[in-house]
């Protein structure tokens, strides 16, 4: 990880932005393409006290949005508090609830919280885990939370999965235009993170947030193997006020 970061911020010249998509692989299929992403979240470190992080939910079926109910996450890195004024937000706020099942083994969130753990020291987590939940639930969650200059906001996905490294591209290409023109109809089939996209891109389109793809990349550009590949890309999302890249 601090290898692919190293390289990144030392060759980044783009402007810090609000919001971004990662993606959630190992870091050695996706780490290179995540850390386009972290490296302008790093520009901001002084600014950000508080991550919003949405991921969808890969074990565990509900409905709806899960906050934890924990207090806090730990990593190797240490112990990241859950945002108690976030969370009490959207207690009780309908088609959210509140499980620990959902998130203790969710690689969507849990991937993420190294890269922020170095990159910006001190700060709380508000995790949200994506169930079925429409783009607009999820949007209005966004929403509610979304803050100003103090909040970074994440949705982790990744793209197709278990196609020939030809195909991938194909789909993984058409995906990408679709997030950029801020297309919230994305399926599973595209990203397996849809929910979180969707309801991310729905919030963009609300606050007119500018999309700029970072970087984008399969594991058979990073992990050899080109017969069944995962698709991985970042994106930033700018706000109307915020320098966007040309």
């Amino acid at each position: 990880m601090s290898a692919y970061l190293a390289q990144v911020l030392s060759e980044d010249t783009l402007p810090p932005a609000k919001a971004f998509i990662v993606p959630h692989a190992g870091y050695m299929y996706s780490g290179s393409t995540a850390a386009s992403a972290y490296a302008l979240a790093a520009k901001r470190r002084v600014r950000v006290r508080r991550v919003v992080l949405i991921g969808p939910s890969h074990r565990v079926y509900f409905e709806g949005v899960a906050l934890p109910e924990a207090a806090a996450f730990a990593t190797p890195l240490g112990t990241i508090a859950i945002d108690a004024e976030l969370k009490a937000m959207l207690r009780g706020r309908e088609g959210v609830i509140e499980s620990d099942h959902a998130h203790r083994q969710e690689h969507s969130l849990e991937v993420q919280l190294p890269f922020l753990q170095v990159l910006l020291g001190d700060f709380t987590l508000l995790p949200l885990v994506a169930g079925v939940a429409s783009a607009d639930l999820v949007a209005s969650i966004l929403n509610e939370i979304w803050g100003g200059d103090e909040t970074l906001v994440l949705a982790s996905s990744d793209l197709s999965h278990y196609h020939p490294y030809s195909i991938a591209q194909q789909i993984d290409a058409s995906t990408s235009a679709a997030i950029l023109r801020r297309d919230s109809t994305l399926t599973g089939e595209q990203a397996c993170g849809a929910v979180a996209i969707n309801g991310l891109l729905t919030a963009a389109h609300f606050r007119q947030l500018t999309v700029a793809e970072l970087a984008r990349c399969n594991s058979g550009d990073t992990a050899g193997d080109r017969t069944r590949v995962v698709g991985y890309g970042a994106y930033a999302l700018y706000a109307p006020e915020q320098h966007r890249p040309s």
